[in-house]
Parts: structure tokens; C-alpha cells; sequence
């Protein structure tokens, strides 16, 4: 048992994420990942009560934060992982591959001097990098596809896997936004149903199709004998024909524009102007795929 950590979720139903507590149950240290700020778009909002919820959490469970951890830079919410640095003095961390990620939007955003280097977060971890949750091991893998710095963070038997993997039936993560690659995802997906079978995988999102309640949890085994996409498409070319042609009916996220400016920034919000306000840089006609319909 000493490789199984407790793992305690969080689902924010506005976004449809899914955060993550990690535990040592032997230490009672922890890791959060993926937390969400919350966000309104229509008011401007913003507040933390997903966070706080995960401190109450870390508090009442009596765990100490070692790690804040992201799989990526979220497209559809803001992370609240410079929050919870602020409260907890926990190190941030991310996959290196961000770098990647911050020069692509700092063009867009046309931010010259943004510093693209990800010197945002205490660590950057690279592919195949080892670490501790208390005493349980944790390794990274190099999880591309649906962005150019995804990572699938392995702490013990569990794989947090957020935008690659869905629930079976929900199938797999898109792979069309900018640096995004149909194939890329296939492998890296290859690589994670490598992993031994009973390995449990928790996803960063659940759509809840037909209306079903949430859910997050389950098996490499169960993704490969039933993951709507993996288990019909036979090699990687029909992955990528069946992928590419049902991104092609997505929409952007809603919120892409106004999280990427603060998710590459490690999840802090723009700084105060003059007045005291902070405002967020909204740029026109950046991206294809508008649904006018």
C-alpha cells in the first residue's frame, strides 16, 4: 500500500475541471493539481472559492502541501496555483515544455518583453524526472498533443493525466489549439496505457455526457478495453482522421483568450495599472474557429 496515495477530487461544474488533494496517507503530506481560480466572464469576477475549499480540505484532513502542481497552461480556467503559493508557501511546478507555450502567446498577446523562460513557477520538471509526494515516488511523462507542454504527473499507482485521456466514455482530448498535434496525442496517450493495467487515471475534466454525474476515476485497463476512441481506432492514422475530424466541429473555449494570459503567467492576474484596476489584454482575430452559428 505504500505506493497507493489517497486521492481526494474537487469538481468545479462551471468549468468542468477536476482538481486534485494527492496524499501521502503515511507523511499526511500532499500535492494539489490543477486547481482552478474561479472566474466569471460576463462580470469580470474573479474569487477563490475552489481554492479555499481545497485549503479547508488540507486543513481539516490535518495534510501539509508539498507540491502545487499543473499538467499545462488551461485553456478554460484560470489556475490558482499563485493563490495557493501565497497561502501555503508550497513550490509551483510545471513541465518545462511551457516555454514553448509562453513563446507562442506572447506573440499573440503581443507582450515583447514577456519573460518566456518559465521562470513563473519554482520548478520546471523535465521528461522522465523523479520526485516524492512524503514518501510515495512520482515520476513525470511528457504528455503532448493537446498542447506542446502537457505532462502526466505518476504519483504512486495513480496517473493524473487531465487534457489527454477522458473518461472511456468520453473518449480523448482535442488537439487543435495552437502547437496542438492529433498524432503527438496518440503517442502520448500510447505511452500512459503502457502503464500496468490497475494503474488508476484521473482526468482533469468530465463533460458528463447523456447528463450522467460526474466522474473521474478509472483504470488503464478499463481506457483500453472501453475509451470510445481508443479501443475502435487501430492504429494511428485512423486516430488522427477520427480526432481531426471531430475537432473540426469545436468551438474555442470560451474563456482560451482570457486564461492563457494568466496561466502562462503561473496563474497570476495582471498587475494593477494606475487606478488601482487590473484589466485583462483581450486580442481580435488571433484565432480560427468562430461559431457564428
Amino acid at each position: 500500500m505504500s505506493n497507493r496515495p489517497d486521492v481526494k477530487a474537487f469538481f468545479d461544474k462551471r468549468t468542468f475541471s477536476v482538481q486534485y488533494v494527492v496524499s501521502d496517507p503515511a507523511t499526511h503530506k500532499c500535492a494539489i493539481i490543477d486547481p482552478v481560480l474561479d472566474f466569471d466572464e460576463k462580470s469580470g469576477a474573479t474569487a477563490t472559492i475552489n481554492a479555499d475549499a481545497i485549503l479547508d480540505y488540507v486543513r481539516s484532513a490535518g495534510l501539509e502541501v508539498e507540491w502545487i502542481l499543473d499538467t499545462h497552461p488551461h485553456a478554460d480556467h484560470f489556475s490558482a496555483a499563485r493563490y495557493l503559493k501565497e497561502k501555503t508557501g508550497a513550490p509551483t511546478a510545471i513541465g518545462e515544455k511551457v516555454v514553448e507555450v509562453q513563446r507562442l502567446w506572447k506573440g499573440f498577446y503581443n507582450w515583447p518583453d514577456f519573460p518566456a523562460d518559465g521562470s513563473q513557477w519554482d520548478k520546471l520538471f523535465a521528461e522522465g524526472e523523479t520526485f516524492k509526494v512524503g514518501e510515495i515516488d512520482a515520476k513525470v511523462l511528457f504528455s503532448p498533443g493537446h498542447t506542446l507542454a502537457s505532462i502526466t504527473y505518476v504519483i504512486g499507482d495513480a496517473a493524473f493525466v487531465h487534457d489527454t485521456l477522458f473518461m472511456p466514455d468520453s473518449g480523448t482530448a482535442r488537439a487543435d489549439f495552437p502547437g496542438g498535434s492529433a498524432s503527438r496525442l496518440w503517442d502520448s496517450i500510447q505511452q500512459i496505457l503502457a502503464l500496468p493495467d490497475a494503474t488508476r487515471i484521473f482526468v482533469g475534466h468530465d463533460y458528463q455526457p447523456d447528463g450522467r454525474e460526474p466522474r473521474w476515476e478509472s483504470t488503464v485497463g478499463e481506457q483500453k478495453a472501453a475509451n470510445t476512441h481508443m479501443s475502435k481506432c487501430r492504429s494511428k492514422d485512423e486516430f488522427v482522421t477520427v480526432r481531426e475530424k471531430r475537432d473540426a466541429t469545436l468551438p474555442m473555449p470560451k474563456l482560451i483568450l482570457h486564461a492563457l494570459q494568466v496561466n502562462m503567467n503561473g496563474g497570476r492576474l495582471p498587475a494593477p495599472e494606475a487606478n488601482g484596476q487590473r484589466y485583462l489584454k483581450f486580442p481580435l482575430d488571433v484565432l480560427e474557429g468562430a461559431a457564428w452559428d
